[in-house]
Parts: structure tokens; C-alpha cells; sequence
């Protein structure tokens, strides 16, 4: 089992900053990849980024790509989103998943899921 919790959600105005972590423990080691998603009302969850262990190769959505960053810290077992220049469709529920090597950018790929933190943009 692998247990994610993410922190760091909040309110901001458009064009402000947030930076989201995702802490994992319990058999990390079994897991290759990292990913971000989010989903506004209404909406289905869509990918954001994700980012693997072994070589922190990085892949993002291209609504996100050149704003946000995925970065990892290996000896916390943590995750980092780092959100700039934030805009109103940015808001949404943004969660952190757990997958193998194959896993991409579709949900169903992710096997364990955080409970997910609430990022509001507000214009």
C-alpha cells in the first residue's frame, strides 16, 4: 500500500502562486511514477503533470506547460507542484496519484490516489 497526502491548497488571486506537496509512504518503491491531476464542478479529472522517480523525466498538460513546475525530493519522498502566474480555470480540487513505469497522463494508469487539496483562483 501507498499512502499520499497532499497540503499546500489555498486561495489566491489570478496571478499569484501556489506551490502543492504530495508526501508518500508505505511501499514507495513499488511505484514509478508521480502524477498531478485536478477537477473543477462539473468536470472530468484531467491531467495536470507527472514526473518519475528513477530519472525525473517531467511531462505536462499544455494548458499548464510553461507555468507550472513538477519537481521531486527523493529523500522525503515528496512531490512538488509549483503553480505560477495562477488563473481562474486553474481552480479545482488537485490530486496526487501513484503508478508504474506505463503510467501517463490518463487516470486510470495511477493505482493510489491522495485525498486531494482545493485550489481556488480567484479573478
Amino acid at each position: 500500500q501507498v499512502q499520499l497526502v497532499e497540503s499546500g491548497g489555498g486561495l489566491v488571486q489570478a496571478g499569484g502562486s501556489l506551490r502543492l506537496s504530495c508526501a508518500a509512504s508505505g511501499r514507495t518503491s513499488s511505484m514509478s511514477t508521480m502524477g498531478w491531476f485536478r477537477q473543477a464542478p462539473g468536470k472530468e479529472r484531467e491531467f495536470v503533470s507527472r514526473i518519475t522517480w528513477r530519472d525525473a523525466s517531467t511531462d505536462y498538460a499544455h494548458t499548464v506547460k510553461g507555468r507550472f513546475t513538477i519537481s521531486r525530493d527523493d529523500a522525503k519522498n515528496t512531490v512538488f507542484l509549483q503553480m505560477n502566474s495562477l488563473k481562474p480555470e486553474d481552480t479545482a480540487v488537485y490530486y496526487c496519484a501513484a503508478g508504474g513505469a506505463d503510467a501517463g497522463q490518463t487516470a486510470g494508469e495511477y493505482v493510489y490516489w491522495g485525498q486531494g487539496t482545493q485550489v481556488t483562483v480567484s479573478s
